[in-house]
This record gives C-alpha cells, sequence and structure tokens, in this order.
C-alpha cells in the first residue's frame, strides 16, 4: 500500500475551503492507501484550541489518517507582519515534521502557504526520495498581483521563479480549473499537458441537496437570525482579500427602496472587520454579517438565499476558483457570478446557464442585475435548479476523487 504525505496546512476542524477538500480527500482514499497529514494547528476562524498550546507537535489520529500537527501563532489577518510570521513559522516547523512522518512514496503538498507550500513539496522530495505531486489552488504571485498586495517588482519575480522551480521539480501538477492549466502553461511551455491535471474542486453534493424555505431547519436559520419574509442575497466563504467585497458593499444603500432586500454575509476574513466599519459608519441597515457555520448546518444556511454571490477580483483570472461555487450549485440556487470573462467559475455558471454574470468592478451593472433577478423570482428558481442538474452530471464528488486516485496509482 502506497505512503502519502500530505503537507496541506489546513485539515479538520479547520472550516477553510481547501482544508475542508482535503479532508474529505483524505476521508474517502484512506483505506486505498496510507495517509499521514501534515497540519497546522487548528486556527482558522476561532483561534488555537488550548491543548495545543505550548506544544510544538501534536500527533493525532483521525479516522483511518494520522496527523503531524505543527505549531503555528495565533495571527491578526490584516496585518501584513503578522501574515508573514504565520507563514513562516508553518514553514519551518512543517519541514521538521516531513521527518518526523514514516518513509513516503508520494509527497502532496499545496500552493498554501503561497511559494512556500510547493517548497516543502520540493524540499520532501529531496529528502525522503518520493514522488512529488503540487496542487496549486491559487497562483502566486500572481494573486498578490491582481490585488496589488506587493508592488516589489524583485519580490515578485523572485516568487514566480521559486514556484517555477517547484512546478519542474514536480511530478505532476494539479489545477482546480481550465483557466489555471492556461496560467500554467503561459508561465513555461514545457509545463505541459501530459505533466498537469485540472481536477476540479467539488462539494458532497450527497450531504448539500436543494431544500425549500419551508424545511424546518432552513426556516430555523431564517427566523433566528431576523431573515423571516426578506429576500436574501447571500455571500457565504471567505470575507477575505481577493473578492472586491469592499466595493461591492458600497452599493447595497441603493437597495433600500426594496423593504424585503436583504444582503447576508457568511464567513470570517481579512476584509471582514472592514466591511463591517463601514456600513455602521454609513447606518447601513439591510446588511447582516454572521460567523462561519458548522459544517452540518451550511446545507441550511446556503439553502436560505435567494440569489448567491460568487466574486473574484479583477486579475484573478486563471489564479485561482472561487470553490463556493459548488457550494451554491448543489442547493440548487441561482448565481450572481462577479467574474471575469473566461474564468472557470463564470464557465460553470455559463455553461449550466445557472445564473448571470458581471464583469468585476462593474458597480453599476452589478445593482442592474440584481434589480433583474429580484424582479424574476419564478425565472431565477429555474436557472438554480440547472446549476443542480449539472454538477450531479459534470462535477459530482466522486468524479474529482476517482481522478485524484488514477493519478496517485499512476504517478
Amino acid at each position: 500500500m502506497k505512503h502519502i504525505l500530505f503537507i496541506i496546512n489546513y485539515f479538520y476542524p479547520d472550516y477553510a475551503s481547501t482544508g475542508q477538500i482535503m479532508t474529505e480527500l483524505c476521508e474517502k482514499i484512506q483505506y486505498d492507501y496510507d495517509i499521514t497529514v501534515i497540519a497546522a494547528f487548528p486556527n482558522y476562524a476561532n483561534g488555537i484550541p488550548e491543548k495545543y498550546k505550548g506544544k510544538r507537535f501534536v500527533y493525532e489520529k483521525y479516522q483511518n489518517i494520522k496527523i503531524i500537527r505543527v505549531k503555528v501563532p495565533e495571527f491578526n489577518k490584516t496585518k501584513k507582519a503578522s501574515r508573514i510570521k504565520y507563514i513562516m513559522e508553518y514553514f519551518i516547523n512543517a519541514f521538521l515534521a516531513i521527518f518526523k512522518a514514516d518513509k513516503p512514496d508520494i509527497i502532496f503538498s499545496i500552493s498554501q502557504p503561497p511559494i512556500l507550500g510547493g517548497i516543502l513539496g520540493v524540499l520532501g522530495k529531496v529528502f525522503r526520495k518520493a514522488k512529488f505531486i503540487y496542487n496549486i489552488q491559487d497562483f502566486n504571485p500572481e494573486q498578490i498581483e491582481a490585488i496589488k498586495y506587493s508592488r516589489n517588482r524583485f519580490i515578485i519575480n523572485l516568487m514566480r521563479k521559486i514556484d517555477n522551480f517547484s512546478c519542474n521539480m514536480a511530478d505532476n501538477i494539479v489545477v482546480v480549473g481550465r483557466d489555471m492549466r492556461e496560467t500554467l502553461i503561459s508561465r513555461n511551455k514545457s509545463f505541459n499537458n501530459k505533466k498537469c491535471t485540472v481536477i476540479n474542486n467539488w462539494i458532497n453534493e450527497k450531504e448539500i441537496y436543494p431544500l425549500d424555505k419551508t424545511d424546518v431547519s432552513v426556516s430555523s436559520f431564517i427566523e433566528k437570525n431576523g431573515l423571516k419574509d426578506k429576500f436574501i442575497i447571500m455571500y457565504s466563504g471567505n470575507i477575505g482579500l481577493y473578492y472586491d467585497l469592499e466595493n461591492i458593499i458600497k452599493i447595497v444603500p441603493y437597495f433600500n427602496k426594496y423593504p424585503d432586500m436583504m444582503f447576508v454575509f457568511i464567513g470570517e476574513g481579512a476584509k471582514k472587520d472592514e466591511i463591517i466599519n463601514y456600513c455602521n459608519k454609513n447606518n447601513i441597515s439591510n446588511v447582516r454579517f454572521l460567523p462561519y457555520q458548522p459544517k452540518e448546518r451550511i446545507i441550511y444556511s446556503l439553502n436560505a438565499a435567494d440569489i448567491h454571490l460568487v466574486t473574484n477580483s479583477k486579475g484573478i483570472k486563471g489564479v485561482s476558483v472561487p470553490s463556493k461555487i459548488y457550494g451554491v450549485m448543489a442547493v440548487g440556487k441561482p448565481i450572481l457570478g462577479i467574474l471575469e470573462p473566461g474564468s472557470e467559475a463564470r464557465n460553470l455558471i455559463e455553461d449550466s446557464k445557472c445564473g448571470v454574470c458581471v464583469d468585476p468592478a462593474n458597480y453599476e451593472m452589478i445593482k442592474n442585475k440584481i434589480e433583474y433577478l429580484y424582479m424574476n423570482k419564478e425565472k431565477i428558481r429555474e436557472m438554480g435548479l440547472r446549476g443542480r442538474k449539472y454538477l450531479e452530471e459534470n462535477l459530482t464528488m466522486d468524479k474529482s476523487i476517482n481522478k485524484y486516485k488514477e493519478l496517485l496509482d499512476n504517478i
């Protein structure tokens, strides 16, 4: 039985989308392979639990999966220095943990933290003499370039060279969208299709499915959060740097003329406090902010919405794919995609006809499309159900898991 060492930063019970995806992948293949996971102490939403504090490594078992947890500092997502400290401490401790695992046949690392996730895979390959699969969830430095997180050309060019080195060293590169494969090839023509595999992320469509608003748990969520009789426009996910939510929020007061319309933001992230402060300062009342929902409750919160927002900032095409789109399609809700033409998420919306799309930063058109969807309540129900049908036919969890198993078997 092959031993696979996953180096993936976030893992169960963290809420991060990549953590959930990688947890489900490991759960599904845990009896086909011997699996060890190197992951940070749980910390994504609620801080580090007390039982981990004062320790550098903690050994755990989750189902049939061995876990080596590594120490990371508490950090503030809004502070660049705090992020860097977190990344560096995780990198050092994850590198040391590579030698604490049994000899692996395959190292599987993801592109988090940026650049260094790939380097961890390279180091694992070299020192443990294993095959290396590099799973790119987000391209960097392209991502930080898009939002101008850094303007230092020397640093950006150095990051690109290092990440290209990781790609060169990988025995296979997995990207999560067709547009991301184009980005990879544009970086270096030698990263040909044979070395690059496209495997979409997913949602477990057997656990997340359409429910009517009259369902007792959905209606309970609605009433508990003061949303009864509201037309709900929801954003559910990371309220972070790459989604332009700090500007999209500025159109919300326009919809005060519709007393039954409510915008609901569920999640945490680097931009959440800024957006809340803007709403408080400007007395914006038609918006609610809620924390991440427990995994077993996500089906009810997603089904409470009438429309879901799936957004990316300008420049993110080919850089990452917002995983929230799979959950929205699974519950059969219509999507307003604020996404660039040719991006994977926009292609999915247009191919399935499960919503409408607008280019990022076109705020006037965003207002128009929200109004259009609000005025066509019967039509949008049909849109949403088309998304569910498309997902069942093309984007099931088993389809993606089987692609990973084929890759792991044949590498």
